[in-house]
């Protein structure tokens, strides 16, 4: 506005004052407008910059915290520098030095303080035991076995990271990272995404129903003739639950179908027991498990497994169908893609051994990366059951009798005492399987695997179409089960309950026949037999009375004193172990073991525990217990960690 009324001044001054010379006072005003105009302009754009930048500055928000909640978001994968020169030069490695010492300060900071690194520094450049979790996931892809192994560890031993740095990983990491996390010891659950969503059931079906159909699309091609009369057993029956009162104990676990006799006399089972036992055997087969991966079997089985959270018994027979599944490596993938390794690394720190045990089975056979074993159905490793980098020097088999099981038969000595106590985490005072808490603690170095095989005392009153299996095909079966899981490439100390003796005799006598099974009889050092019948036990004669508990078998036939089999066993064996300097040591016991309530059977008698070589040691239990120590510093596993500490003390020491 003022520059208006000068303007109009100006004119009127023009207009009235006398008439100069034209020319002058015409270039005179307008010389003075343009002062007064260009100073104006410029005033005013400096004060409007000034204006414009102050209210920039008052309106700028902070976007760091925005700029971090986008890097939870980043997915980082492995990519080349494109600047092969940004490696090279003295600033390039002053600048290096200077980020590592402040890593190492705030190393420190954050062990004191237990508090995760700045955000600021989280991509610093660092050495490689020092990295970040995106340098870490690269690092787990590369081509170096040695460096993807050591990433894993590190990953695994992270504690401090945010949580969205563990979903990162969790999102990104292939499967050779995703199952060795699963497979180490200190790895965070964080590390695994939940299962993908289940499929929904088709309309009016029930998941009972949609396991009949999975098994009714098996072949039944490759299959025993008892297996197939179980399966079409199982498609026949209805959905009900199907139980009826049989008197006694008839059968005990292992890797067969428990309830074979007829379904109508199984006391309280379901379809779905059966169908899953049917799958279990289905499952031994490649191309079968090839049927059920194709026919959804993954994903209908992980239902029924989260559905059945309380039922060890049902989780079981899944964990065993989907180990044997992993044992094809084409399918890994797509085990990997459903979402089993979650519920398995969850399940590898479950205080139950049982769960555990099937857990770390499964992830054994996943892991091509550090495993070349393979574990079949039955062959569990007690220790190490994660990654370790304890290296293995020797092994030690532990096998069980008639009415054993891989875990069960190894327990400490139960005693009266309160519930609590008992489940207490305190492992001097009660455990569930004492290799795996007591002897891995004492050896370290020791592969301890435990066998489970399927047992009965019953003889099946011709129910099945074809006869048990006898000590000789037992002995075949389980010494190729154990030579694919690497047993004869280390020294070895077998240990063995009642008929698992038996069955270690046969074993090692078959493997001295053939050539491909010459390491398992150059490494074996010593025998431990747990009241073995080497010359017969009363047990077949009392079954054969007993009849509401005892229904004698094909292998409880093999054990009677009379039995050819058993007598030539002895006699080879005993030549043989002779030749061979093999060391022994032979546990008995002394007192009767309670059949029901009213008998009382000493099961091995001395005579029949004496082996012929090694020291023979009565022990003043019963038959049940002389493989059970009341605890761990009784005589009975203090003898036993004797004998397997000096027959492997060479190659301990080595």
């Amino acid at each position: 506005m003022s520059l208006a009324a000068y303007c109009v001044i100006c004119c009127r001054r023009i207009g009235t004052s006398a008439p100069p010379p034209k020319s002058n006072t015409y270039w005179k005003d307008i010389r003075n407008i343009i002062k007064v105009t260009g100073s104006l302009i410029l005033g005013g754009s400096l004060f409007l910059t000034y204006e414009v930048l102050a209210l920039k500055k008052s309106l700028t928000l902070d976007t760091q915290g925005v700029e971090r909640e986008k890097m939870k978001s980043y997915i980082y994968v492995h990519t080349d520098s494109l600047d092969k020169r940004e490696s090279y030069g003295l600033t390039y490695q002053a600048r290096k030095e200077l980020h590592k010492t402040v890593r190492k300060v705030l190393v420190t900071s954050a062990k004191i303080l237990r508090g995760p690194f700045a955000d600021t520094f989280s991509t610093v450049d660092i050495e490689d035991h020092e990295c970040a979790s995106w340098l870490l996931l690269r690092k787990s892809k590369s081509d170096d076995r040695t460096v993807r192994l050591q990433a894993v560890q590190d990953m695994s031993e992270a504690h401090h990271w945010h949580d969205y740095q563990y979903r990162t990983i969790a999102q990104a990491c292939d499967l050779r990272t995703r199952v060795g996390l699963a497979r180490s010891q200190q790895s965070d659950l964080r590390f695994f995404l939940p299962p993908p969503p289940l499929p929904a059931l088709k309309e009016d079906s029930s998941i009972e129903e949609e396991l009949r159909y999975l098994l009714a699309s098996l072949p039944l091609t490759e299959l025993d003739e008892c297996v197939q009369y179980f399966t079409s057993l199982a498609l026949s029956e209805s959905s009900q639950c199907l139980a009826a009162q049989k008197g006694g104990l008839w059968c005990f676990g292992g890797n067969g179908l428990p309830y074979a006799e007829s379904f109508g006399e199984v006391p309280s089972a379901t379809v779905e027991m059966f169908c899953l036992e049917a799958l279990v055997k289905h499952s031994e087969i490649s191309t079968h498990c090839d049927k059920i991966e194709a026919n959804g079997g993954l994903q209908l089985l992980q239902r029924l497994y989260q559905l059945h959270k309380d039922c060890p018994k049902v989780q079981r027979n899944i964990m065993r169908i989907i180990g044997n599944m992993a044992l094809n490596e084409h399918l890994h993938s797509t085990i990997v893609r459903s979402g089993w390794v979650s519920l398995l690394a969850e399940a590898l720190k479950s205080p139950h051994i049982m769960e555990a045990s099937h857990a770390a089975r499964t992830l054994a056979n996943l892991d091509r990366e550090t495993v070349q074993e393979k574990y079949q159905d039955g062959v569990y490793v007690l220790h190490p059951q994660c990654r370790t980098s304890q290296p293995l020097k020797a092994d030690v088999l532990f096998i069980h009798g008639l009415l054993g099981a891989a875990f069960k038969t190894w327990r400490q000595q139960d005693y009266d005492q309160a519930p609590a106590e008992k489940a207490s985490g305190d492992g001097t005072r009660y455990t569930t399987c004492w290799p795996k808490t007591w002897l891995a603690g004492d050896c370290p170095a020791l592969r301890i695997i435990s066998v489970e095989y399927d047992t009965s005392l019953s003889d099946w009153r011709a129910r099945c179409p074809t006869e048990r299996k006898s000590i000789a095909f037992r002995s075949n079966e389980l010494l190729q089960k154990l030579r694919a899981a690497g047993v004869g490439d280390r020294p070895m100390i077998w240990v063995s309950h009642s008929m698992g003796g038996l069955l270690v005799k046969k074993m090692l006598l078959e493997a001295s026949q053939k050539p491909e099974m010459s390491t398992v009889i150059n490494n074996t050092r010593g025998i431990i037999f747990y009241s073995v019948p080497h010359h017969g036990s009363h047990l077949a004669d009392y079954s054969v009375n007993v009849r509401y508990l005892l229904f004698p078998s094909l292998e409880v036939k093999e054990l009677s004193k009379d039995s050819p089999a058993l007598k030539v066993l002895q006699d080879d064996f005993l030549k043989f172990a002779k030749d061979r300097n093999f060391q022994v040591l032979n546990f008995v016991e002394t007192q009767p073991t309670s059949i029901g309530s009213m008998i009382k059977l000493h099961v091995v008698p001395v005579e029949s525990a004496d082996l012929g070589i090694g020291d023979l040691i009565p022990v003043d239990v019963d038959h049940l217990n002389i493989c059970k120590p009341k605890e761990k510093g009784a005589f009975l596993y203090q003898r036993t960690l004797q004998f397997i500490r000096e027959a492997l003390a060479r190659d301990l020491e080595n």
